[in-house]
C-alpha cells in the first residue's frame, strides 16, 4: 500500500502544479476554453486520445467484451485507432479547425447556430448536451470501486469519488483547457506506460501469451451463446469471436460515435496550425492502437480468470469485476501503475466532459440571455459563470455516482451506451454535412437533433422499465450500443433525405462561409515561352 500512496500522491501533486502554472493561459474565454486555439499536435493529439478512452473503457468495457468475443475484441480497438482516430482526424480535423475558426465558433451548439444560422438550433444542441452528457460524467466513475478494491479495501467509495472529483475540478478551474490538454498529455503518457505494463504482467502469470493463447482456445462456448456457434472448438480465440453480429454493432458505435461527440470535436477547434493537424493525426492513432488494442486485447483473456468472486449472490456476472479480478495478484508495483493508469483514464475525460458542459452551458445559453437589452457581458463575468458551472457539473455528477453506488441504480451506469448514442446520433450527420455540403438545410437538422436524442430516451425508458419491444423494432431496442449504432448510421441517410424536401438555406451566407477553404497561391513564373 506504501507503493500506490506515493504513487498517486504523486499524481496528485503534478495534476495541480499543472493547473497552477496554466493559470495564465486563461485569463479570457478563449484561452479558457481553446487554449488560445495555439495548441501543438502531441497536447491536442493525447487530449483526443485521453478523452476517448476512460476507465469504462479500461475496467467496463474490454472485460465485457472481452468475456463476450474474447480475442476478437481486440477489434474494438484497432476500429477505434482507425475509425475513431485517424479517420475522424482526416476527415474533420482539418475541416473543423478552419470553419469554426470562419465563423468564431467555441462549441458545437454554437457551430450549429452560425453555420445554418439558427439560434434554435443552438438551444436545442444544449439541451441535448446539459440532458446526455451530465449521467455520462456520472458514469465515469463507475471502474474506479472495483480498481481500488485490489489494494484499498477500507477506503470508501464515495471518498475516492470526492477526491477524485476536487483534483479534477482544481485544475480545470485554474487552467481551463491548456491545464487539461497538459495533464492530458501526462495522463496519456501513464496510460501508455501502463496498458503495456498490466499486459506483459497478466500475459506471464499465465505462463506467457503462447499459454495463455492455447488456454483460450479450449474455453468451450457456454450454452447461453447462440445454437450457430455450439460446440465451436476455439471460438475465443478466433479471428471474429462467437458473436460477429454483435461485435460489428459494438465496434460501430465506439468508433464512429467520436464523429459526433462534442468533447471530442471540441479537441480540433484548438489545434495550431496544419502541420499540428498532420502530426496530430499520426500520433492520436498511435496512441489508440496502443491503448485501446492494448484495453480490448487485455480483456480478450478474461475468461482465464473466472472465479466465483465475477458473480453476484444470483449468478450474474458482474463485469466490472473482470479486469480487477486479472490484476488481483499482480505485483505491488503493477497494481500502483494500474490505480495511477484508471485515474488518469477518468480524470482526463472527466475533465473535458465538465469543460464541454460548462463552456456550451454558459457561451450559448446563460451569456446570450445576459446580454439582452444591449447589455454585454464582461469576459471576467463570463469566466466566472463558467467556472461556477464546472464546479456545479462536477458536484451533480460525484453526487449521481455516489447515489449510484450506494443505492445500486444500475441505470446511471448504463447511461454511457445511452448517452453515447444519442450525442453521436443527434449530431454526427448535421456536424459532418455541415462541413462539406452546401445543400443541408436547418430543418433536416433539428430532425436529426429529434431523431438521435429521441432513439436513446425510447431506449432509457426501456431500460428502467425491463420492458422490450417485438420483432426488428426490438433487435434495434435490445441495448444502447445497437440502439445507438442504429441511431448514428440511419441519421447519416436521413439528414440528407430531408435536405432535399426541405427548404434550402441561403446560397449567398453559405458561399461566405465556405470561402474559408478556398485559398489563392500567387507563384513567379520562372520560364515562359510566350503565346
Amino acid at each position: 500500500m506504501g507503493i500506490q500512496l506515493a504513487f498517486i500522491l504523486i499524481f496528485f501533486v503534478i495534476m495541480i502544479s499543472v493547473g497552477l502554472y496554466c493559470r495564465k493561459h486563461a485569463t479570457n474565454v478563449d484561452g479558457f476554453v481553446l487554449g488560445g486555439r495555439s495548441v501543438g499536435p502531441w497536447l491536442t493529439a493525447f487530449a483526443f486520445g485521453t478523452s476517448y478512452f476512460s476507465a469504462v473503457i479500461f475496467v467496463g468495457y474490454a472485460g465485457q467484451f472481452g468475456w463476450e468475443f474474447g480475442m476478437a475484441s481486440t477489434w474494438i480497438g484497432l476500429g477505434n485507432a482507425f475509425i475513431g482516430s485517424l479517420l475522424a482526424w482526416v476527415i474533420l480535423g482539418r475541416r473543423t479547425r478552419v470553419m469554426t475558426q470562419k465563423i468564431d465558433s467555441r462549441t458545437m451548439p454554437d457551430f450549429f447556430d452560425k453555420r445554418y444560422f439558427s439560434p434554435a438550433l443552438k438551444i436545442a444542441a444544449s439541451v441535448i448536451v446539459f440532458v446526455f452528457l451530465v449521467p455520462y460524467t456520472a458514469s465515469l466513475y463507475n471502474g474506479l470501486s472495483s480498481i481500488f478494491e485490489v489494494s484499498f479495501g477500507m477506503v470508501p467509495y464515495w471518498a475516492i469519488i470526492i477526491i477524485m472529483a476536487i483534483l479534477t475540478g482544481v485544475y480545470v478551474i485554474f487552467g481551463g483547457y491548456m491545464a487539461t490538454a497538459v495533464n492530458d498529455f501526462i495522463q496519456g503518457i501513464v496510460m501508455l506506460v501502463g496498458i503495456v505494463a498490466v499486459v506483459g504482467a497478466v500475459l506471464a502469470s499465465k505462463g506467457g501469451f503462447i499459454e495463455a493463447y492455447k488456454a483460450l482456445s479450449s474455453v468451450p462456448v457456454p450454452e447461453s451463446y447462440p445454437a450457430s456457434v455450439q460446440g465451436m472448438q476455439g471460438a475465443f480465440a478466433s479471428f471474429v469471436g462467437p458473436k460477429p453480429i454483435y461485435l460489428f454493432v459494438v465496434v460501430i458505435l465506439t468508433s464512429l460515435g467520436t464523429w459526433g461527440l462534442p468533447q471530442m470535436i471540441g479537441k480540433f477547434y484548438s489545434i495550431k496550425n496544419e502541420d499540428a493537424i498532420k502530426k496530430g493525426t499520426i500520433i492520436s492513432t498511435v496512441f489508440a492502437i496502443i491503448v485501446a488494442g492494448g484495453c480490448y486485447f487485455l480483456g480478450g483473456f478474461g475468461r482465464l480468470f473466472d472465479s466465483p468472486a465475477l458473480y453476484s449472490g444470483n449468478g450474474k456476472l458482474l463485469t466490472d469485476k473482470i479486469v480487477p479480478g486479472m490484476l488481483s495478484n499482480l505485483p505491488d508495483v503493477i497494481i500502483a501503475i494500474v490505480i495511477v493508469l484508471v485515474l488518469s483514464a477518468s480524470m482526463s475525460t472527466l475533465s473535458s466532459l465538465v469543460l464541454t458542459s460548462s463552456s456550451t452551458l454558459t457561451l450559448d445559453v446563460i451569456v446570450p440571455a445576459l446580454n439582452k437589452n444591449g447589455k454585454v457581458i464582461s469576459e471576467k463575468k463570463k469566466l466566472l459563470i463558467l467556472r461556477a458551472f464546472i464546479v456545479f457539473f462536477i458536484v451533480i455528477s460525484a453526487v449521481l455516482a455516489i447515489l449510484k453506488d450506494t443505492f445500486n441504480f444500475t441505470f446511471i451506469a448504463q447511461m454511457m451506451g445511452v448517452s453515447w448514442g444519442a450525442l453521436a446520433g443527434a449530431f454526427l450527420a448535421p456536424f459532418l454535412y455541415g462541413l462539406y455540403s452546401k445543400k443541408t438545410t436547418r430543418a433536416a437538422v433539428a430532425v436529426s437533433f429529434v431523431w438521435g436524442a429521441g432513439i436513446e430516451l425510447v431506449q432509457l425508458v426501456l431500460m428502467v422499465t425491463g420492458k422490450s419491444l417485438p420483432g426488428a423494432i426490438g433487435f434495434i431496442f435490445r441495448n444502447s450500443l445497437y440502439s445507438g449504432a442504429f441511431s448514428m448510421v440511419s441519421g447519416l441517410i436521413l439528414v440528407p433525405l430531408v435536405s432535399l424536401v426541405t427548404k434550402k438555406p441561403d446560397r449567398a451566407r453559405v458561399d461566405e462561409i465556405f470561402t474559408c477553404y478556398d485559398k489563392t497561391i500567387t507563384t513567379e513564373v520562372k520560364k515562359h515561352l510566350g503565346e
